[in-house]
């Protein structure tokens, strides 16, 4: 039987959920973590009605893109939706879990789902995450590097762009020599000994750090494992927020926006002035992205995709680069399709079903 933990362990490996902006609210947002459940409902937000929906098709958990509670609640009394709609859920055990802006941050999350939708090519992220690499420099015999060097990397570290298990290794003498209490791996107690070592050393997301350091700690054959960790400037390029790529073939303003309107399932694109010039590079971010157009501007994108300009904000634009704004629901939509696709294929014998609740709060005349 699947537990409410098996999705949602599952699903922070994917996103890890201290990639979330400090303002987010993902994870479990109510139930047991260790209630059983035989089916879950995806959706992109959570109200009444897909609460609803989770009831009639016997779902016991929600999986949401958006937290129904993104500030703390003092009461809960029913005097709003988000208060109804929890009070609904906790009377009828069903749980309810969203992925956010961790799902937004990493390659293969809501931004990598856009690219596809749009066939884009050689996608990377169009802002890396800043602060969040360390270096992790140990110590280790000669004849048990290679099995320190791999449970290391299986814990996550060791991951550069497209390439794993990276590496610098250099061979040197260490010196020890452990008191009366000790019981040494090598050498005796009491006495000064020389080993020779490797000099190992790897980088890895911070959100790893106890994670790789009990892993090291564990395959490493000394008693005191001696390492250091340092904290890096460098990009982290697999992990930001939106996600620029390029075209198979560069195409007319005109026929890129109505390729959005036919994939993104919408009567209106927002759009700046035409620039006249052919698209071939282009920039996303689902939801709210306005904060990234100089990055996009940057890049050299020649269009940007997202939602929720606000109308001074098209003046930015500044004949360098078309904006189109889709809309929020509209750009995240196939959220629900990402969470689906994860989850029918790590958990096959788990019933899955995608909400039929429009959930879009926005109508157009």
């Amino acid at each position: 039987m699947t537990k409410v933990k098996d999705i949602s362990d599952f699903l922070e490996s994917f996103a890890p959920l201290r990639l979330q902006e400090s303002y987010d609210n993902a994870g479990l947002i109510l139930g047991d973590k260790n209630a059983e459940i035989k089916k879950g409902l995806i959706t992109l937000d959570v109200t009444e009605d897909v609460v609803d929906e989770a009831i009639q098709k016997k779902c016991g958990l929600i999986v949401a893109h958006h937290p129904i509670v993104f500030s703390g609640l003092k009461k809960i009394t029913g005097k709003n939706y988000v208060e109804r709609t929890l009070l609904k859920a906790i009377k009828n055990d069903i749980a309810i879990y969203a992925a956010h802006t961790n799902l937004d941050s990493v390659t293969g999350g809501v931004n990598g789902k856009i690219c596809e939708k749009l066939g884009l090519e050689n996608c990377r992220i169009l802002q890396p995450a800043e602060g969040m690499l360390k270096k992790l420099v140990t110590f280790i015999p000669v004849d048990q590097a290679e099995q320190v060097r791999n449970a290391v990397f299986s814990a996550g570290a060791g991951n550069i762009g497209n390439y794993d298990s990276c590496s610098f290794n250099a061979h040197g003498q260490g010196t020890f020599r452990g008191d009366e209490t000790t019981n040494p791996y090598v050498g005796e107690k009491g006495e000064q000994h020389y080993e020779n070592e490797i000099r190992f050393e790897t980088i890895f997301p911070s959100y790893l750090q106890r994670k790789v350091i009990s892993v090291l700690e564990n395959a490493h054959p000394y008693e005191e494992v001696a390492y250091d960790i340092y904290p890096l400037d460098n990009n982290f390029n697999q992990v930001g927020m939106g996600m620029i790529g390029t075209l198979p073939k560069e195409i007319n303003e005109k026929t890129f926006l109505k390729k959005l309107k036919d994939t993104f399932k919408t009567d209106v694109v927002r759009h700046t002035a035409l620039l006249n010039k052919k698209v071939k590079t282009v920039a996303v971010c689902g939801g709210a992205g306005s904060f990234l157009l100089n990055h996009a501007k940057a890049a050299g994108a020649d269009i940007f995709v997202s939602g929720d300009f606000k109308y001074h904000q098209f003046f930015d634009a500044e004949n360098k680069i078309v904006i189109a704004d889709i809309g929020h629901f509209e750009s995240e939509q196939f959220t629900k399709e990402l969470f689906y696709e994860l989850l029918t294929k790590n958990f096959p014998k788990f019933a899955v079903q995608l909400s039929e609740v429009n959930t879009n709060p926005v109508f157009y005349f």
